[in-house]
């Protein structure tokens, strides 16, 4: 067991480095899918520094003051969420007007002494107030859809998207240093996306935000077996109004488009003739006019074939779930690791087939796979 354990913190290890994890930074591109390039922007709120989707950061006003703003006077100040902070901007005419403005003071401005007093006096004590490490995700998904975040591979955050598919979830209370961040989503048909991943170094104090995400759509066919000539139906959600480019590899590649609804739901009718006998794999990627453009979904295959054949119902086991007792966990892990760079048994390749990656060999492709479906 201690082997196994070994193991699977290695390929845990691995998988984060190697199999297909993506590393965004702030105001860069990353490329998620070899095709397709959108950009991820960060920026830390509590760093003194004011960065893209701030007002503002502690003193770093960008050079904005009250004036600036519309008002006549007063001074600036800025939240601990990096906004501005106008309650001592001074709407109107200020000193000498003979009435009390604002904050205003006799030793700030003596014409109102009359008006104003002799000055304020001191503010009661109050506490210290520890700032709150944070992290905040945002942008797109699906209406009305599920958003999980995971953090280090554990669920850390879940929010709502949208009736227009933006979400914003966060995580709180966490110290300063590197962690792995995680987003997906589920479609109304409970059809998980794509996982991104975000490994992220946090400062202490300091708010996060990472904005700039598309999730991918999700995508799922009608047919596990289209007969060669009929139309096969590829479907699945995205955002409102979205451009849907669905690809289709064979020996060539063929890429159709439509446009997803109201509710971010769309569908592509794929003629199998222009297709020889055999395995098909299929992906789709949404875009919204020049503003964004998402990854690539997950890839899921279909046979063309003599008949028609309807896609069956997910597996009760579930994909990942080797030992079927619907979770996905350390016991999963260490099935795998046995057979791990091993010849597979004929009843473990038809296992391999059906709940991994299906190449008839255990590798990090595998690992991946429980990675992203890992429930503990």
């Amino acid at each position: 067991m201690k082997r196994n354990c070994l193991l699977f913190f290695c390929f845990l290890g691995a998988i984060i480095l190697i199999a297909g994890f993506n590393f965004f930074s702030q105001n860069t591109s990353a490329d998620t899918t070899g095709a397709v390039t959108f950009t991820v922007k960060i920026s830390v709120c509590g760093n003194f520094e004011k960065e893209y989707g701030e007002d503002c950061d502690n003193d770093d006003f960008g050079g904005i003051t009250c004036q600036g703003l519309g008002y006549s006077s007063g001074t600036l100040t800025c939240t601990d969420t990096c906004e501005y902070n106008t309650s001592q901007c001074v709407v109107g005419p200020s000193c000498g007007d003979g009435s009390c403005n604002g904050s205003e003071t006799c030793s700030s401005c003596p014409a109102d002494c009359g008006q104003c007093g002799g000055g304020g006096g001191g503010g009661g004590g109050g506490g210290i107030i520890t700032p709150v490490t944070s992290v905040v995700f945002s942008d797109r998904a699906y209406p009305k859809s599920t958003v999980m975040l995971l953090k280090d591979a554990q669920i850390a955050a879940s929010t709502i998207a949208g009736s227009d598919a933006n979400f914003s979830v966060s995580v709180s209370g966490i110290s300063g240093g590197n962690y792995i961040f995680s987003v997906y989503s589920e479609d109304n048909k409970g059809i998980r996306s794509s996982l991104l991943t975000f490994p992220i170094s946090v400062t202490s104090g300091a708010t996060t935000n990472v904005s700039g995400i598309f999730i991918s759509p999700t995508i799922a066919v009608d047919k596990s077996e289209v007969k060669r000539g009929d139309n096969i139906a590829i479907f699945g959600q995205s955002a409102p109004q979205a451009d849907i480019v669905v690809s289709v590899n064979s020996e060539d590649e063929f890429f159709g488009k439509t446009i997803s609804d109201k509710d971010g739901i769309y569908l592509y009718n794929f003629d199998s003739s222009f297709v020889d006998y055999g395995i098909h794999y299929t992906k789709s990627k949404a875009s919204i006019g020049n503003q964004a453009v998402s990854g690539f979904s997950n890839v899921i295959s279909f046979k063309v074939g003599t008949k028609n054949i309807a896609a069956g119902l997910p597996s009760a086991c579930g994909k990942a779930d080797l030992n079927c007792d619907q979770k996905i966990n350390l016991v999963d892990f260490s099935i795998a690791a046995y057979w791990y760079k091993r010849s597979l048994s004929v009843s473990f390749k038809s296992l391999e087939v059906e709940r991994l990656s299906g190449d008839g060999k255990i590798d990090l492709v595998d690992f991946s796979i429980m990675a992203f479906y890992w429930t503990g």
